[in-house]
């Protein structure tokens, strides 16, 4: 830990005083004017003004190459104003020069002068969705369908992703992905994650990346990176953009939210804040048999719950521009949500087909969740070559409280109830605290190679309170069998090299990553410490051919580690019904996955890729346990066997006419699982089959249309066999004022299709559920966007955005 502080420090100042000791005699401003196509704009004519009192200081002309210098000057803030035949006026700055200092401007762009003409309008945008080998982008903000949509309704309508309603988000089989938000952690799962991505509104998106192969430079966790890139404003000025959304399903939906954004030449302050407001409902049914001594039992349960939420979500930000190489950056993101769930739970128990009795359960739910995430990060170019150095220190917050309150009722269908109902506490607190730390180096070795190298430490505390019990006596008392208290920390430290280089018509990468893990979980009601150490080097290889300038192929290949989530090693035994439980399971292992893909490009737009996945230790999904003769069935999660997934992905855009063209994309996969011993003897394959066609219709000069289908095949997972899965989404939108406002209307599963169906007949547990949340939905969005929308400002570098931390995979939602 002290080694890696030492590191980061070191590199942060040694950065932070490159340019501040250079070259102290001399005061002057200098750079480089280039026009629109980066030819040299010789002859410009410059002016340089004082900021204070807009006085000129003194007049000159660009030079060669466009370079221009004023030496011995005075200490203070200076504007640049340009101008040259054929091009626009431009100002630049302000740029502020200390004494002692040669000051070196960003390379400024002189734009031609543009005569406006009626009736002429000109568009370039980047297209909905982009693919290439490994990875395909998703640009949110222009996509008509994700307009007024949250991150979490924006995937679970994207091709290639697939989002239970346990809420595991998946890109390669239905192994959970590794999901970062600008590459910062959530440290989240199940209905804790979701409520952060609800949050999220499409508004605040730039865009999605969907990867399959990334470089060592990534987090080794997860099957897949899902990373969800916020906007940071690139103009110069103010700018900003409000948005306002009102739904109806079954019940209502509303959020209001701004992004705002304003960019001097020396720092550049952005933000966001949403408001979400929605009621909806979660219905699941299950039908369990149990053949047992010969009589035959039946549990059905009918369960049904609707959710009231409220979510405030929040990021503001800052970027110091301490030269033209170095930058520094302040950044405070989160959420603070309230929901409450009145849930209904009736089972029904039948013997021999006889109906024996009902219990129901009904309860109310009051849960709060707060998460803030802290980060200052640093960008230094250390020469002109390209040499580099990042570093990123991140703080996260996550508290919930948790308080629910139960009341069984239990009847026979001749007498009513048969005894005196049971209330039932159950509290379950959380809180997680999270510091991270990472540093990155670059080297361009030379015009065709790259060598990269990086270091981060993360340390996770996550504390825990399960508080169970009935009500005797005139108050609540812990039960011994559910209360407990439960601490988890986890170490890891991790390192890695990579190294890029082309020659000829080849690319190639070679990069390898090693992680510690030091794990200790700690039952303190109990008695019970679990210490899980680990280490593992994960390499990453790709070669890139590049035929010619239409045809180009490639084949990659990486190893990945799926560490347990923190809900899924706790070990608390979580109450459903009097029948049904879900519990953790401490003594899991991190499952660790083999990736191979093959890829072909045409034309920069057709990729054809195979693939293979091989997980061992495979634990992303339900195991059940059923007890035949008490009839308690417990879900958890067991390092179950290994998993093979192999198929052929596809990725068509076609253009029919000026105004319709569509995008095809195609999994076509096998899947099967192999039990280990200890679990059976399962070994079972069969195809997935995953269909995506998004078209989109240019309606007129303001007028688009979008029409999103899927389709899932039936596919087998874990010991579930799931029914088809399909549903149809539309859209249409129009610009407004001068195409600085839209309005778009939209529904989301037209025909209500959306729901998972599923039979598990496995050992000796033969059940049947259907889990169907609130997915059909009419909303009608307006968007207006204001300020300086159109002046492009310089480019510079960022800070380490491809930093990639863990985020375990989901559990159900209540």
């Amino acid at each position: 830990m002290k080694f890696l502080v030492g590191c980061l420090l070191s590199a942060f100042l040694s950065c932070f005083f490159y340019d501040l000791h250079a070259q102290v005699n001399v005061t002057a401003i200098r750079g480089k004017i280039l026009t629109e196509n980066n030819l040299s704009a010789e002859g410009a004519t410059i002016i340089l003004i004082k900021y204070k009192d807009s006085s000129i200081v003194n007049t000159g002309a660009a030079g060669k190459n466009g370079a221009f210098e004023f030496a011995n000057i005075n200490a203070g803030d200076y504007l640049i104003l340009m101008s040259k035949a054929g091009c626009e006026k431009l100002y630049s700055g302000p740029y502020s020069v200390k004494s002692g200092q040669i000051f070196t401007a960003p390379d400024i762009i002189l734009k031609p002068a543009v005569q406006k003409l009626n009736e002429v309008t000109i568009n370039s945008t980047r297209p909905e969705i982009e693919a290439q080998p490994g990875k395909i982008t998703l640009n949110v903000q222009n996509s008509i369908l994700a307009q007024g949509n949250s991150a979490f309704d924006i995937l679970r309508q994207s091709p290639g992703v697939r989002v239970d309603n346990n809420n595991v988000i998946s890109i390669i089989g239905r192994q959970g992905a590794l999901i970062t938000i600008d590459g910062k952690p959530t440290n989240l799962t199940g209905e804790d994650l979701a409520s952060v991505l609800k949050g999220i509104q499409s508004s605040t998106i730039d865009h999605i990346d969907l990867i399959t192969s990334g470089s060592a430079k990534y987090d080794a966790s997860g099957t897949g990176i899902v990373n969800i890139v916020l906007k940071k404003g690139k103009n110069n000025g103010f700018n900003a953009s409000v948005t306002g959304t009102a739904g109806f399903g079954k019940f209502y939906k509303g959020n209001a939210g701004i992004v705002f954004n304003d960019r001097t030449a020396m720092f550049n302050i952005f933000g966001n804040y949403t408001y979400r407001n929605y009621k909806t409902f979660h219905d699941f049914t299950s039908d369990r048999d149990i053949n047992f001594d010969n009589a035959l039992s039946n549990y059905d349960v009918d369960y049904n719950s609707i959710q009231k939420s409220q979510n405030n979500s929040f990021g503001i930000g800052t970027d110091f521009y301490l030269s033209p190489t170095q930058t520094i950056g302040f950044l405070v993101t989160g959420s603070i949500t309230g929901d409450n769930y009145t849930k209904d739970n009736n089972l029904r128990i039948y013997n021999q087909g006889i109906l024996d009795s009902t219990i129901t359960a009904n309860s109310n739910l009051n849960r709060h969740l707060t998460r803030v995430n802290y980060n200052i990060n640093y960008n230094g170019k250390l020469d002109k070559a390209g040499k580099s150095i990042s570093a990123d220190l991140n703080y996260n917050t996550f508290d919930r409280s948790s308080a629910e309150y139960i009341t069984n009722m239990f009847y026979e269908p001749s007498v009513g109830q048969y005894r005196a109902p049971e209330w039932l506490q159950n509290l379950s607190p959380s809180n997680i605290h999270m510091w991270q730390s990472q540093i990155d180096f670059t080297d361009p070795i030379s015009k065709t190679s790259k060598f990269e190298a990086g270091l981060k430490y993360s340390n996770v505390i996550s504390n825990n309170d399960l508080i169970f019990g009935p009500f005797i006596n005139g108050q609540y008392q812990s039960d011994p069998n559910f209360t407990n208290h439960f601490v988890y920390t986890e170490n890891v430290n991790a390192a890695y090299v990579n190294f890029e280089d082309r020659f000829n018509k080849f690319d190639f990468t070679a990069a390898l990553r090693a992680e510690q893990t030091i794990a200790r979980g700690n039952s303190i009601t109990l008695g019970n410490v679990v210490n899980s150490n680990y280490a593992g080097l994960f390499p990453t290889l790709m070669l890139a051919y590049k035929y010619d300038d239409k045809h180009d192929f490639s084949i990659s290949y990486n190893r990945r580690v799926n560490r347990p989530n923190y809900e899924q090693v706790n070990p608390f035994l979580y109450y459903i019904d009097l029948y049904d439980y879900s519990e953790g399971n401490p003594q899991l292992k991190p499952a660790y996955s083999n990736n191979i893909e093959l890829s072909y490009t045409y034309n920069k737009t057709f990729v054809a890729t195979l693939y293979s996945n091989i997980i061992t230790n495979a634990d992303d999904f339900n195991f059940y346990e059923q007890n035949d003769t008490s009839k308690v069935n417990i879900s958890t999660n067991v390092n179950f066997g290994t998993v093979y997934n192999y198929g052929l992905r596809l990725f068509v855009p076609v253009t029919f006419t000026n105004w319709w063209n569509n995008n095809f994309y195609l999994n076509a996969g096998y899947q099967r699982y192999v039990a280990y011993a200890t679990y059976g003897n399962l070994n079972k394959g069969t195809p997935d089959i995953i269909v995506d066609i998004s078209m989109h219709f240019i309606v007129s000069k303001t007028i688009s249309a979008e029409l999103l289908s899927h389709y899932e095949s039936p596919s087998f997972y874990g010991v579930n066999q799931f029914k088809a899965y399909y549903n149809e989404n539309a859209g249409i939108s129009e610009q407004l004022f001068n195409k600085k406002g839209s309005l778009k209307l939209s529904v989301t599963d037209i025909f209500n299709t959306l729901r998972d169906r599923a039979h598990t007949n496995y050992q000796n547990l033969d059940m049947s559920t259907v889990d169907k949340k609130e997915s059909q939905v009419i909303t009608l969005t307006f968007t207006y966007r204001f300020g300086k929308i159109s002046v492009k400002s310089t480019s510079r570098h960022t800070g380490n955005e491809d930093e990639k931390k863990r985020l375990p995979g989901g559990d159900s939602e209540n």
